[in-house]
Protein backbone atom coordinates (compact mmCIF):
# COMPACT_ATOMS: atom_id res chain seq x y z
CA UNK A 1 0.00 0.00 0.00
CA UNK A 2 1.50 3.98 -1.12
CA UNK A 3 1.99 5.88 1.77
CA UNK A 4 -0.62 8.01 0.98
CA UNK A 5 -3.32 5.40 1.19
CA UNK A 6 -1.73 4.89 4.87
CA UNK A 7 -2.13 8.26 5.73
CA UNK A 8 -5.52 7.99 4.50
CA UNK A 9 -6.81 5.10 6.18
CA UNK A 10 -5.02 6.75 9.52
CA UNK A 11 -7.05 10.05 8.91
CA UNK A 12 -10.08 8.19 8.19
CA UNK A 13 -9.98 5.91 11.05
CA UNK A 14 -9.20 9.30 13.50
CA UNK A 15 -12.98 10.77 12.00
CA UNK A 16 -14.24 7.45 12.61
CA UNK A 17 -13.57 7.39 16.67
CA UNK A 18 -15.18 10.80 16.89
CA UNK A 19 -18.00 10.77 19.24
CA UNK A 20 -20.63 12.23 16.71
CA UNK A 21 -23.60 11.75 14.90
CA UNK A 22 -23.38 8.97 12.65
CA UNK A 23 -24.48 10.72 9.80
CA UNK A 24 -22.23 13.80 10.15
CA UNK A 25 -19.06 11.33 10.81
CA UNK A 26 -19.62 9.43 7.35
CA UNK A 27 -20.38 13.03 5.71
CA UNK A 28 -16.67 13.71 6.49
CA UNK A 29 -15.84 10.92 5.65
CA UNK A 30 -17.00 10.82 2.21
CA UNK A 31 -15.53 14.69 2.39
CA UNK A 32 -11.79 13.04 2.68
CA UNK A 33 -11.47 10.68 0.91
CA UNK A 34 -11.48 13.23 -2.42
CA UNK A 35 -7.69 14.33 -0.72
CA UNK A 36 -6.49 10.78 -1.42
CA UNK A 37 -7.92 9.92 -4.39
CA UNK A 38 -9.64 10.55 -7.93
CA UNK A 39 -13.41 11.01 -7.51
CA UNK A 40 -16.10 13.51 -8.47
CA UNK A 41 -18.89 12.36 -5.70
CA UNK A 42 -19.33 10.01 -3.00
CA UNK A 43 -22.24 8.08 -1.17
CA UNK A 44 -22.25 6.11 1.82
CA UNK A 45 -25.60 3.98 1.66
CA UNK A 46 -26.58 1.92 5.11
CA UNK A 47 -29.31 -0.31 4.56
CA UNK A 48 -32.55 -0.33 6.60
CA UNK A 49 -31.78 -2.35 9.84
CA UNK A 50 -33.29 -3.33 13.06
CA UNK A 51 -30.76 -1.24 15.02
CA UNK A 52 -29.50 1.56 11.82
CA UNK A 53 -32.20 3.56 10.05
CA UNK A 54 -31.89 3.71 6.23
CA UNK A 55 -28.76 6.13 5.86
CA UNK A 56 -27.44 7.82 2.81
CA UNK A 57 -25.10 10.86 2.90
CA UNK A 58 -22.52 12.69 0.87
CA UNK A 59 -19.82 15.55 1.27
CA UNK A 60 -21.45 18.51 2.83
CA UNK A 61 -24.64 16.30 4.42
CA UNK A 62 -27.23 18.37 6.52
CA UNK A 63 -30.51 17.14 7.74
CA UNK A 64 -32.74 16.50 5.23
CA UNK A 65 -30.40 15.82 2.57
CA UNK A 66 -30.75 11.79 2.30
CA UNK A 67 -33.18 11.98 -0.76
CA UNK A 68 -30.67 13.92 -2.48
CA UNK A 69 -27.38 11.73 -2.37
CA UNK A 70 -30.03 8.54 -2.56
CA UNK A 71 -30.81 9.78 -6.62
CA UNK A 72 -27.42 9.30 -7.43
CA UNK A 73 -27.12 6.11 -6.28
CA UNK A 74 -28.27 3.35 -9.18
CA UNK A 75 -30.21 0.97 -8.43
CA UNK A 76 -29.72 -2.07 -9.91
CA UNK A 77 -25.76 -1.36 -9.48
CA UNK A 78 -26.14 -1.20 -5.63
CA UNK A 79 -28.70 -4.13 -5.52
CA UNK A 80 -25.40 -6.14 -7.75
CA UNK A 81 -23.03 -5.48 -4.47
CA UNK A 82 -25.17 -5.95 -2.12
CA UNK A 83 -26.14 -9.67 -3.33
CA UNK A 84 -22.63 -10.40 -4.68
CA UNK A 85 -20.48 -8.55 -1.74
CA UNK A 86 -18.17 -8.30 -4.43
CA UNK A 87 -16.87 -4.68 -5.71
CA UNK A 88 -18.09 -3.80 -8.89
CA UNK A 89 -15.69 -1.21 -11.49
CA UNK A 90 -17.51 -0.02 -14.38
CA UNK A 91 -14.70 2.07 -16.65
CA UNK A 92 -17.42 3.49 -18.51
CA UNK A 93 -21.49 3.62 -16.75
CA UNK A 94 -23.11 4.19 -20.13
CA UNK A 95 -22.66 1.20 -21.95
CA UNK A 96 -22.90 -0.85 -18.76
CA UNK A 97 -26.92 -1.99 -18.52
CA UNK A 98 -26.72 -2.10 -15.09
CA UNK A 99 -26.83 1.54 -15.50
CA UNK A 100 -29.91 2.80 -16.90
CA UNK A 101 -30.94 6.30 -18.71
CA UNK A 102 -31.77 8.08 -15.43
CA UNK A 103 -28.50 6.77 -13.91
CA UNK A 104 -26.68 8.20 -16.31
CA UNK A 105 -28.07 11.45 -16.56
CA UNK A 106 -27.73 12.08 -12.75
CA UNK A 107 -24.09 10.55 -12.77
CA UNK A 108 -23.22 13.53 -15.78
CA UNK A 109 -22.61 11.15 -18.53
CA UNK A 110 -25.52 12.06 -20.60
CA UNK A 111 -24.02 14.44 -22.84
CA UNK A 112 -21.48 11.81 -23.54
CA UNK A 113 -18.91 12.33 -20.95
CA UNK A 114 -17.50 8.86 -20.03
CA UNK A 115 -18.06 8.47 -16.42
CA UNK A 116 -16.57 5.27 -14.07
CA UNK A 117 -18.04 4.08 -11.17
CA UNK A 118 -16.99 1.91 -8.06
CA UNK A 119 -18.74 0.33 -5.47
CA UNK A 120 -17.60 -1.36 -2.44
CA UNK A 121 -19.81 -3.46 0.19
CA UNK A 122 -20.05 -2.68 3.89
CA UNK A 123 -20.23 -5.66 6.24
CA UNK A 124 -20.71 -6.24 9.66
CA UNK A 125 -19.03 -9.51 9.97
CA UNK A 126 -20.50 -11.49 7.06
CA UNK A 127 -23.76 -9.18 6.04
CA UNK A 128 -23.71 -6.28 3.67
CA UNK A 129 -25.36 -3.42 5.32
CA UNK A 130 -24.63 -0.84 3.06
CA UNK A 131 -22.33 0.73 -0.05
CA UNK A 132 -19.49 2.92 -0.48
CA UNK A 133 -19.97 4.16 -3.89
CA UNK A 134 -17.89 7.17 -5.81
CA UNK A 135 -17.86 8.03 -9.65
CA UNK A 136 -15.14 10.14 -11.65
CA UNK A 137 -14.74 11.58 -15.17
CA UNK A 138 -13.21 8.40 -17.66
CA UNK A 139 -9.61 9.25 -17.91
CA UNK A 140 -7.74 5.84 -19.68
CA UNK A 141 -4.61 6.78 -18.41
CA UNK A 142 -5.31 5.94 -14.60
CA UNK A 143 -6.83 2.16 -15.64
CA UNK A 144 -4.04 1.19 -13.83
CA UNK A 145 -4.77 2.72 -10.58
CA UNK A 146 -8.51 0.89 -10.51
CA UNK A 147 -7.16 -2.20 -8.36
CA UNK A 148 -5.34 0.26 -6.15
CA UNK A 149 -8.33 2.41 -5.80
CA UNK A 150 -10.67 -0.65 -4.67
CA UNK A 151 -8.36 -1.92 -2.14
CA UNK A 152 -8.34 1.48 -0.73
CA UNK A 153 -12.39 2.03 -0.50
CA UNK A 154 -12.80 -1.77 0.67
CA UNK A 155 -10.25 -0.76 3.47
CA UNK A 156 -12.47 2.46 4.59
CA UNK A 157 -15.42 0.23 3.95
CA UNK A 158 -14.41 -2.50 6.89
CA UNK A 159 -13.72 0.13 8.72
CA UNK A 160 -16.67 1.84 8.33
CA UNK A 161 -18.65 -1.49 9.03
CA UNK A 162 -16.88 -1.36 12.44
CA UNK A 163 -18.38 1.92 13.33
CA UNK A 164 -21.84 0.71 12.45
CA UNK A 165 -21.67 -2.30 14.58
CA UNK A 166 -20.44 -0.43 17.49
CA UNK A 167 -23.06 2.06 16.75
CA UNK A 168 -25.65 -1.05 16.74
CA UNK A 169 -24.05 -2.29 20.29
CA UNK A 170 -24.77 1.25 21.79
CA UNK A 171 -27.91 1.63 20.53
CA UNK A 172 -29.09 -2.13 21.67
CA UNK A 173 -27.22 -1.12 24.77
CA UNK A 174 -28.91 2.07 25.48
CA UNK A 175 -32.08 1.12 24.63
CA UNK A 176 -31.95 -1.43 27.20
CA UNK A 177 -30.62 0.70 30.15
CA UNK A 178 -33.14 3.01 29.26
CA UNK A 179 -35.87 0.46 29.26
CA UNK A 180 -34.28 -0.96 32.69
CA UNK A 181 -34.64 2.67 33.79
CA UNK A 182 -37.89 3.32 33.66
CA UNK A 183 -38.68 0.29 34.58
CA UNK A 184 -37.04 1.00 37.82
CA UNK A 185 -38.62 5.03 37.93
CA UNK A 186 -42.07 3.25 37.74
CA UNK A 187 -41.48 1.09 40.69
CA UNK A 188 -40.52 4.24 42.64
CA UNK A 189 -43.50 6.06 41.51
CA UNK A 190 -45.68 3.46 42.24
CA UNK A 191 -44.05 3.22 46.33
CA UNK A 192 -46.54 4.24 48.51
CA UNK A 193 -45.29 6.78 51.47
CA UNK A 194 -44.86 4.30 54.74
CA UNK A 195 -47.61 4.26 56.97
CA UNK A 196 -46.00 3.84 60.56
CA UNK A 197 -44.84 6.05 62.56
CA UNK A 198 -41.72 7.92 61.74
CA UNK A 199 -38.41 7.78 64.47
CA UNK A 200 -36.29 10.69 64.69
CA UNK A 201 -33.67 8.42 62.83
CA UNK A 202 -33.60 6.37 59.85
CA UNK A 203 -32.71 3.08 60.18
CA UNK A 204 -29.21 3.06 58.00
CA UNK A 205 -26.13 3.64 59.62
CA UNK A 206 -24.69 7.30 59.52
CA UNK A 207 -27.78 8.31 57.71
CA UNK A 208 -29.54 11.25 60.40
CA UNK A 209 -33.11 12.36 59.44
CA UNK A 210 -36.49 12.27 59.77
CA UNK A 211 -37.87 15.14 56.92
CA UNK A 212 -40.03 13.83 54.15
CA UNK A 213 -37.29 14.25 51.08
CA UNK A 214 -35.10 12.20 53.50
CA UNK A 215 -37.87 9.48 53.97
CA UNK A 216 -38.40 9.35 50.18
CA UNK A 217 -34.76 9.40 49.36
CA UNK A 218 -34.59 6.09 51.16
CA UNK A 219 -37.86 4.76 50.24
CA UNK A 220 -36.06 4.56 46.62
CA UNK A 221 -33.03 3.20 47.90
CA UNK A 222 -34.20 0.87 49.59
CA UNK A 223 -36.34 0.06 45.79
CA UNK A 224 -32.55 0.53 43.97
CA UNK A 225 -30.77 -2.05 46.37
CA UNK A 226 -32.54 -4.82 45.25
CA UNK A 227 -31.68 -4.56 41.33
CA UNK A 228 -27.71 -4.62 40.29
CA UNK A 229 -28.26 -1.88 37.83
CA UNK A 230 -25.79 0.94 37.88
CA UNK A 231 -26.30 4.13 40.18
CA UNK A 232 -26.09 7.89 39.63
CA UNK A 233 -26.04 10.11 43.04
CA UNK A 234 -26.28 13.63 41.62
CA UNK A 235 -26.28 16.62 44.39
CA UNK A 236 -23.97 19.46 45.29
CA UNK A 237 -20.93 18.80 47.79
CA UNK A 238 -21.45 18.03 51.41
CA UNK A 239 -25.07 16.00 50.88
CA UNK A 240 -23.72 12.60 51.95
CA UNK A 241 -23.13 10.83 47.95
CA UNK A 242 -20.39 8.30 50.23
CA UNK A 243 -23.21 7.76 52.76
CA UNK A 244 -26.30 6.88 50.39
CA UNK A 245 -23.78 4.69 48.49
CA UNK A 246 -22.85 2.69 50.90
CA UNK A 247 -26.44 2.49 52.06
CA UNK A 248 -27.31 1.00 48.59
CA UNK A 249 -24.41 -1.69 48.54
CA UNK A 250 -25.20 -2.71 51.97
CA UNK A 251 -28.99 -3.25 51.75
CA UNK A 252 -28.65 -5.30 48.21
CA UNK A 253 -27.87 -8.99 47.70
CA UNK A 254 -24.11 -7.61 47.37
CA UNK A 255 -23.62 -6.76 51.07
CA UNK A 256 -21.54 -9.67 51.85
CA UNK A 257 -18.97 -8.82 49.10
CA UNK A 258 -16.61 -5.72 49.34
CA UNK A 259 -17.58 -1.84 49.10
CA UNK A 260 -14.53 -0.73 47.40
CA UNK A 261 -14.33 3.48 47.19
CA UNK A 262 -12.51 5.59 44.70
CA UNK A 263 -12.19 9.31 44.15
CA UNK A 264 -11.63 9.75 40.57
CA UNK A 265 -11.01 13.71 41.10
CA UNK A 266 -7.83 13.19 43.34
CA UNK A 267 -5.43 11.39 41.01
CA UNK A 268 -3.72 12.26 37.40
CA UNK A 269 -5.49 9.80 34.66
CA UNK A 270 -2.54 7.74 34.36
CA UNK A 271 -2.27 6.84 38.31
CA UNK A 272 -6.01 6.56 38.06
CA UNK A 273 -5.62 3.72 35.39
CA UNK A 274 -3.76 1.96 37.76
CA UNK A 275 -5.93 2.46 40.14
CA UNK A 276 -8.82 1.31 39.10
CA UNK A 277 -7.69 -1.87 36.72
CA UNK A 278 -4.55 -2.65 38.30
CA UNK A 279 -0.84 -2.99 36.87
CA UNK A 280 1.57 -5.85 36.08
CA UNK A 281 5.11 -6.23 37.59
CA UNK A 282 7.22 -4.34 35.50
CA UNK A 283 4.40 -2.19 34.07
CA UNK A 284 6.15 1.10 34.58
CA UNK A 285 8.94 2.86 36.90
CA UNK A 286 8.64 1.58 40.35
CA UNK A 287 5.93 -1.25 39.97
CA UNK A 288 8.48 -3.92 41.62
CA UNK A 289 5.00 -6.05 42.39
CA UNK A 290 1.55 -6.88 40.50
CA UNK A 291 -1.26 -5.12 42.37
CA UNK A 292 -4.76 -5.18 42.04
CA UNK A 293 -6.54 -2.56 41.26
CA UNK A 294 -10.29 -1.05 42.46
CA UNK A 295 -12.72 -3.21 40.26
CA UNK A 296 -10.71 -6.61 41.20
CA UNK A 297 -10.27 -5.72 44.68
CA UNK A 298 -14.77 -4.83 44.66
CA UNK A 299 -15.64 -8.32 42.95
CA UNK A 300 -18.88 -9.80 43.82
CA UNK A 301 -19.63 -6.28 45.39
CA UNK A 302 -19.69 -2.51 44.61
CA UNK A 303 -17.66 0.41 43.42
CA UNK A 304 -18.10 3.91 44.36
CA UNK A 305 -16.53 5.68 41.83
CA UNK A 306 -16.96 9.46 43.26
CA UNK A 307 -16.38 12.66 41.26
CA UNK A 308 -16.96 10.85 37.74
CA UNK A 309 -17.90 13.56 35.98
CA UNK A 310 -14.10 15.10 36.17
CA UNK A 311 -12.51 11.98 34.34
CA UNK A 312 -10.31 12.92 31.20
CA UNK A 313 -12.59 11.77 27.99
CA UNK A 314 -9.70 9.42 26.77
CA UNK A 315 -10.33 7.89 29.93
CA UNK A 316 -13.82 7.60 29.76
CA UNK A 317 -13.66 5.46 26.86
CA UNK A 318 -11.44 3.14 28.64
CA UNK A 319 -13.81 2.93 31.37
CA UNK A 320 -17.12 2.65 29.19
CA UNK A 321 -15.07 -0.62 28.11
CA UNK A 322 -15.42 -2.15 31.38
CA UNK A 323 -18.69 -0.72 32.58
CA UNK A 324 -20.28 -2.38 29.32
CA UNK A 325 -18.31 -5.93 29.22
CA UNK A 326 -17.41 -6.23 33.04
CA UNK A 327 -13.49 -7.22 31.77
CA UNK A 328 -10.62 -5.41 31.53
CA UNK A 329 -6.36 -5.91 31.52
CA UNK A 330 -4.28 -4.55 33.91
CA UNK A 331 -1.50 -1.93 32.70
CA UNK A 332 1.13 -3.91 31.41
CA UNK A 333 -0.27 -6.56 30.92
CA UNK A 334 -1.90 -8.96 28.40
CA UNK A 335 -4.72 -11.25 30.10
CA UNK A 336 -8.51 -10.45 30.05
CA UNK A 337 -9.33 -10.33 33.40
CA UNK A 338 -13.74 -10.97 33.96
CA UNK A 339 -15.01 -8.96 37.13
CA UNK A 340 -18.87 -9.21 38.49
CA UNK A 341 -19.12 -5.73 39.90
CA UNK A 342 -21.87 -2.88 40.75
CA UNK A 343 -20.84 0.54 39.87
CA UNK A 344 -22.35 3.17 42.11
CA UNK A 345 -20.84 6.80 40.43
CA UNK A 346 -21.66 9.95 41.78
CA UNK A 347 -21.12 13.67 41.15
CA UNK A 348 -21.98 17.34 41.77
CA UNK A 349 -21.62 17.90 38.19
CA UNK A 350 -24.09 18.98 35.49
CA UNK A 351 -23.16 15.96 33.11
CA UNK A 352 -26.08 16.98 30.45
CA UNK A 353 -24.07 19.93 30.16
CA UNK A 354 -20.62 18.24 29.64
CA UNK A 355 -22.06 15.87 27.14
CA UNK A 356 -23.49 18.86 24.89
CA UNK A 357 -20.11 20.58 25.45
CA UNK A 358 -18.24 17.31 24.44
CA UNK A 359 -16.43 17.23 27.56
CA UNK A 360 -18.08 14.08 28.38
CA UNK A 361 -19.34 11.20 26.22
CA UNK A 362 -23.01 10.29 25.83
CA UNK A 363 -22.20 6.93 25.77
CA UNK A 364 -20.94 6.67 29.25
CA UNK A 365 -23.52 9.50 30.46
CA UNK A 366 -26.27 6.58 29.68
CA UNK A 367 -24.50 4.03 31.01
CA UNK A 368 -24.05 5.17 34.42
CA UNK A 369 -27.28 7.03 34.63
CA UNK A 370 -29.41 3.89 34.42
CA UNK A 371 -30.85 5.29 38.11
CA UNK A 372 -30.42 8.64 38.91
CA UNK A 373 -30.76 9.57 42.43
CA UNK A 374 -31.01 13.41 43.34
CA UNK A 375 -29.45 13.86 47.18
CA UNK A 376 -31.47 16.45 48.72
CA UNK A 377 -29.54 19.84 50.21
CA UNK A 378 -29.78 20.61 54.08
CA UNK A 379 -31.96 23.77 52.55
CA UNK A 380 -34.92 21.47 51.98
CA UNK A 381 -34.54 19.62 54.94
CA UNK A 382 -34.34 22.03 57.96
CA UNK A 383 -36.55 20.01 60.03
CA UNK A 384 -33.22 17.53 60.00
CA UNK A 385 -30.42 20.18 61.37
CA UNK A 386 -31.20 19.72 65.23
CA UNK A 387 -31.24 16.11 64.25
CA UNK A 388 -27.68 16.44 62.75
CA UNK A 389 -26.41 18.97 64.72
CA UNK A 390 -27.16 16.83 68.38
CA UNK A 391 -25.07 13.72 66.47
CA UNK A 392 -22.31 15.94 65.80
CA UNK A 393 -21.95 16.75 68.94
CA UNK A 394 -22.40 13.62 70.40
CA UNK A 395 -19.46 12.47 68.77
CA UNK A 396 -17.49 15.62 69.38
CA UNK A 397 -18.18 14.75 72.60
CA UNK A 398 -17.12 11.06 72.56
CA UNK A 399 -13.79 12.19 70.84
CA UNK A 400 -13.13 15.23 73.51
CA UNK A 401 -14.34 13.54 76.74
CA UNK A 402 -16.45 16.68 77.30
CA UNK A 403 -20.09 16.75 78.37
CA UNK A 404 -20.69 19.50 75.94
CA UNK A 405 -24.89 20.29 75.38
CA UNK A 406 -27.07 22.59 73.07
CA UNK A 407 -28.80 25.68 75.16
CA UNK A 408 -31.46 27.53 74.88
CA UNK A 409 -31.66 29.34 70.71
CA UNK A 410 -28.71 27.85 69.93
CA UNK A 411 -30.59 25.13 67.64
CA UNK A 412 -32.76 28.32 66.67
CA UNK A 413 -29.48 29.34 65.20
CA UNK A 414 -28.41 26.34 63.32
CA UNK A 415 -31.84 26.10 61.96
CA UNK A 416 -32.06 29.58 60.36
CA UNK A 417 -28.72 29.48 58.54
CA UNK A 418 -28.54 28.46 55.05
CA UNK A 419 -25.43 26.28 55.06
CA UNK A 420 -24.33 26.52 51.50
CA UNK A 421 -21.89 23.77 52.25
CA UNK A 422 -24.77 21.41 53.53
CA UNK A 423 -24.20 18.69 55.92
CA UNK A 424 -20.43 19.04 56.04
CA UNK A 425 -20.43 22.64 56.63
CA UNK A 426 -22.59 21.70 59.53
CA UNK A 427 -20.50 19.74 61.26
CA UNK A 428 -18.00 21.81 60.65
CA UNK A 429 -19.78 24.74 62.36
CA UNK A 430 -20.90 22.18 65.44
CA UNK A 431 -17.24 21.12 65.87
CA UNK A 432 -15.88 24.94 65.34
CA UNK A 433 -18.30 25.99 68.43
CA UNK A 434 -18.15 23.13 70.56
CA UNK A 435 -14.08 23.71 70.30
CA UNK A 436 -14.20 27.56 71.22
CA UNK A 437 -17.17 27.20 73.85
CA UNK A 438 -15.65 27.23 77.65
CA UNK A 439 -18.67 26.31 79.72
CA UNK A 440 -20.74 23.13 79.50
CA UNK A 441 -23.52 24.38 77.11
CA UNK A 442 -23.48 26.02 73.58
CA UNK A 443 -25.18 29.24 73.81
CA UNK A 444 -26.58 31.04 70.97
CA UNK A 445 -24.03 33.41 71.07
CA UNK A 446 -21.17 30.88 71.03
CA UNK A 447 -21.64 30.92 66.81
CA UNK A 448 -19.39 32.96 64.68
CA UNK A 449 -22.22 34.05 63.15
CA UNK A 450 -23.67 36.36 65.93
CA UNK A 451 -20.45 37.99 65.67
CA UNK A 452 -19.73 38.62 61.70
CA UNK A 453 -17.07 36.46 62.12
CA UNK A 454 -18.46 33.08 60.01
CA UNK A 455 -15.87 32.77 57.83
CA UNK A 456 -17.98 30.23 55.32
CA UNK A 457 -19.83 33.30 54.55
CA UNK A 458 -16.86 35.16 53.03
CA UNK A 459 -16.43 31.60 51.30
CA UNK A 460 -19.91 31.99 49.61
CA UNK A 461 -19.40 35.63 49.20
CA UNK A 462 -16.72 35.64 47.24
CA UNK A 463 -16.64 32.66 45.48
CA UNK A 464 -17.08 33.03 41.49
CA UNK A 465 -20.27 31.25 40.36
CA UNK A 466 -20.15 27.70 38.91
CA UNK A 467 -22.54 26.64 36.19
CA UNK A 468 -22.61 22.81 37.00
CA UNK A 469 -23.69 22.93 40.52
CA UNK A 470 -26.51 25.41 43.16
CA UNK A 471 -25.04 27.34 44.52
CA UNK A 472 -26.50 30.06 46.37
CA UNK A 473 -26.11 33.34 45.43
CA UNK A 474 -25.94 36.20 48.17
CA UNK A 475 -29.10 37.60 49.23
CA UNK A 476 -29.28 41.72 49.48
CA UNK A 477 -29.39 43.25 52.87
CA UNK A 478 -33.35 44.09 53.81
CA UNK A 479 -33.58 47.07 56.24
CA UNK A 480 -37.27 46.15 57.62
CA UNK A 481 -37.35 42.78 57.86
CA UNK A 482 -37.69 41.18 61.89
CA UNK A 483 -35.52 37.90 62.02
CA UNK A 484 -38.10 36.45 63.38
CA UNK A 485 -40.03 36.47 59.95
CA UNK A 486 -39.80 33.54 57.51
CA UNK A 487 -38.31 34.09 53.96
CA UNK A 488 -41.23 34.39 51.73
CA UNK A 489 -40.17 31.53 49.17
CA UNK A 490 -38.29 28.91 49.49
CA UNK A 491 -34.77 28.55 47.87
CA UNK A 492 -35.05 25.88 44.80
CA UNK A 493 -32.11 24.10 43.63
CA UNK A 494 -30.78 24.09 40.30
CA UNK A 495 -32.42 22.15 37.49
CA UNK A 496 -29.93 19.58 36.31
CA UNK A 497 -31.75 19.91 32.84
CA UNK A 498 -32.17 23.78 32.45
CA UNK A 499 -29.34 24.59 34.83
CA UNK A 500 -31.76 27.25 36.11
CA UNK A 501 -30.99 28.51 39.34
CA UNK A 502 -33.91 30.56 41.30
CA UNK A 503 -32.27 33.37 43.58
CA UNK A 504 -33.29 32.00 47.57
CA UNK A 505 -35.21 34.32 49.84
CA UNK A 506 -33.39 37.14 51.49
CA UNK A 507 -32.10 35.78 54.41
CA UNK A 508 -33.48 37.60 57.85
CA UNK A 509 -30.18 38.62 59.69
CA UNK A 510 -29.23 40.40 63.44
CA UNK A 511 -28.17 43.60 63.72
CA UNK A 512 -24.26 43.31 64.92
CA UNK A 513 -25.66 43.89 68.84
CA UNK A 514 -27.23 40.08 68.39
CA UNK A 515 -31.22 41.95 68.84
CA UNK A 516 -33.80 41.00 66.55
CA UNK A 517 -33.99 45.19 65.77
CA UNK A 518 -33.85 45.95 62.16
CA UNK A 519 -30.89 47.10 60.85
CA UNK A 520 -29.14 50.55 60.74
CA UNK A 521 -28.18 51.87 57.93
CA UNK A 522 -24.64 52.07 59.46
CA UNK A 523 -25.43 48.20 59.92
CA UNK A 524 -26.33 47.34 56.46
CA UNK A 525 -22.92 48.82 55.11
CA UNK A 526 -20.74 46.82 57.61
CA UNK A 527 -23.23 43.83 56.98
CA UNK A 528 -22.80 44.31 53.09
CA UNK A 529 -18.85 44.46 53.40
CA UNK A 530 -18.35 41.48 56.07
CA UNK A 531 -20.06 39.19 53.74
CA UNK A 532 -18.04 40.54 50.59
CA UNK A 533 -14.97 40.23 52.24
CA UNK A 534 -14.25 43.98 52.92
CA UNK A 535 -14.24 44.20 48.66
CA UNK A 536 -16.04 47.91 47.67
CA UNK A 537 -16.78 46.45 44.44
CA UNK A 538 -18.70 43.28 45.67
CA UNK A 539 -20.44 45.02 48.10
CA UNK A 540 -21.54 47.70 45.67
CA UNK A 541 -23.05 44.80 43.75
CA UNK A 542 -25.04 43.46 46.84
CA UNK A 543 -26.18 47.10 48.24
CA UNK A 544 -27.56 48.13 44.31
CA UNK A 545 -24.75 51.14 44.32
CA UNK A 546 -21.90 51.83 42.55
CA UNK A 547 -18.27 51.62 44.78
CA UNK A 548 -18.02 55.24 44.75
CA UNK A 549 -21.09 55.53 46.37
CA UNK A 550 -20.32 52.64 49.13
CA UNK A 551 -16.96 54.82 49.69
CA UNK A 552 -18.97 57.67 50.56
CA UNK A 553 -21.41 55.67 53.07
CA UNK A 554 -18.08 53.97 54.26
CA UNK A 555 -16.36 57.64 55.32
CA UNK A 556 -19.54 58.74 56.42
CA UNK A 557 -20.41 56.41 58.98
CA UNK A 558 -16.44 56.37 59.76
CA UNK A 559 -16.53 52.85 59.10
CA UNK A 560 -12.32 51.10 59.10
CA UNK A 561 -11.76 48.95 56.28
CA UNK A 562 -10.48 46.41 57.46
CA UNK A 563 -7.68 44.42 55.72
CA UNK A 564 -6.59 40.58 54.73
Amino acid sequence: MSDIALIGIYEISKILNKPTRLETTLSNVVSLLSSFMQMRHGVISLLSDDDIPNITVGAGWNEGSDERYRARLPERAIGQIVTTSIPLVVENIASNPLFIRRDIELLGAGDGTKVSFIGVPIRVDTRVVGTLTIDRPWDSTAVHHLDSDVRFLTMVANLIGQTVQLQRVIFRDRERLIAESHRLQKELLELKPAKSKSTKKVPIEGIVGDSAVIRSLLDKVAIVAKSHSTVLLRGESGTGKELIAKAIHESSPRAKGPFVKMNCAALPESVLESELFGHEKGAFTGAINARKGRFELADKGTLFLDEIGEISPAFQAKLLRVLQEQEFERVGGNQTLKVNVRVIAATNKNLEEAVVRKEFRADLYYRISVVPLMLPPLRQRKTDIPLLAEEFLSRFNKENERDLSFGSGALDVLTACYFPGNVRELENCVRRTATLTQGERISADDFACRHNECLSATLWATSEDDPGRARPEIPLPVARRPCSRPPSTPHRPVNWLTRKTLRPAPRCRRSPSGSDEPMSERERYVDAMERSGWVQAKAARLLGLTPRQVGYALKKHGIEIKRF
